[in-house]
Formats: structure tokens, C-alpha cells, sequence
């Protein structure tokens, strides 16, 4: 009867933590998205960080010619792009927004960035950090100094969505 009772338990309990984790990676999907131009979401992902730990940088849009050298997949996985570049490329410094046509697309997208987006890509440097994050129709790619890196995720994080 106790082996039972023990054998109940424990199916309960992995019953009551699959649907926690199923309903929380769910929610993080269907969150809301983040309004403004990817220009202006792109300002308030620098801001508040020192000027002197920042490279000169550059935005580019992303094209059909350029997108798979910046975020490693084709433009048209996605609906709009920008990134914001280091004017030297000896310093590897990247951060790129893109926008899908919703929430279920960018998570999607978010997976294909992860696995080809190449921290290596500058000619002589080396990322240190490589981070994807994704909220709502939202993706950002960092690819930076790991203190630079964090601050930009943390900024993308307090962003208010609609």
C-alpha cells in the first residue's frame, strides 16, 4: 500500500511540474510586443551605458544582401531588421533587432539565429558574449563584450510592451 501511495505521489508531482513549465514557456512566447521603430527600440537599448565602454557604431538595415553575414539567416525569415555595428571592425561589437510577423515567428526565428549567427565574424576579434533574446515579434542578437553584452540584454528586458 505505501509503494503505492509513493507511486501516486510521485506522478503528481511530475503531473503538476510539466504543466508549470508547459504554461510558462508558453507565456514568454505570447508576450506582448514592443512598440516603436526598430530605430528607436535601438536607442533604448544603449541607453544608460557609459559612452566611453561604447564603440563608435553604425546602423544598417538588414537586406537580402547583407542579413545572413549579420544574423545568419535570410531576410526573408523575417519582416524588418536593423543592426547596430561597430564602425571598426576590429572590435567586435554587434547588436541586431528583427521583427517577425508575430510571437510564434520570432521564437522560431530566435532558434535559427542561435545556432548561425557567427560571434566570429569580424576579420582578427572574436565576440565574447553571444546572446539571443526574444519578446513578443521581437528578436535581438548581442554580440559584444560580455559586460557591454549584459547591459544591452538587461535594457531589451525592461522594455515595456504594448
Amino acid at each position: 500500500m505505501k509503494k503505492l501511495s509513493l507511486v501516486l505521489v510521485c506522478t503528481l508531482l511530475l503531473a503538476l511540474f510539466a504543466g508549470c513549465g508547459a504554461s510558462s514557456s508558453s507565456s514568454a512566447a505570447a508576450g506582448g510586443n514592443i512598440p516603436g521603430t526598430l530605430e528607436e527600440i535601438m536607442e533604448k537599448l544603449y541607453e544608460g551605458i557609459d559612452e566611453n565602454n561604447m564603440p563608435m557604431v553604425a546602423n544598417t538595415e538588414l537586406t537580402a544582401d547583407n542579413a545572413e553575414s549579420f544574423v545568419g539567416v535570410p531576410a526573408s525569415d523575417f519582416k524588418e531588421g536593423l543592426s547596430s555595428d561597430a564602425m571598426i571592425n576590429a572590435v567586435a561589437h554587434s547588436v541586431c533587432l528583427l521583427r517577425a510577423e508575430d510571437a510564434a515567428a520570432a521564437e522560431e526565428l530566435a532558434k535559427a539565429v542561435e545556432e548561425n549567427a557567427d560571434p566570429r565574424k569580424w576579420i582578427c576579434v572574436e565576440a565574447e558574449k553571444k546572446v539571443v533574446e526574444q519578446r513578443g515579434d521581437l528578436v535581438l542578437l548581442v554580440m559584444s563584450g560580455t559586460d557591454l553584452a549584459d547591459q544591452i540584454v538587461a535594457n531589451f528586458q525592461a522594455l515595456e510592451t504594448e
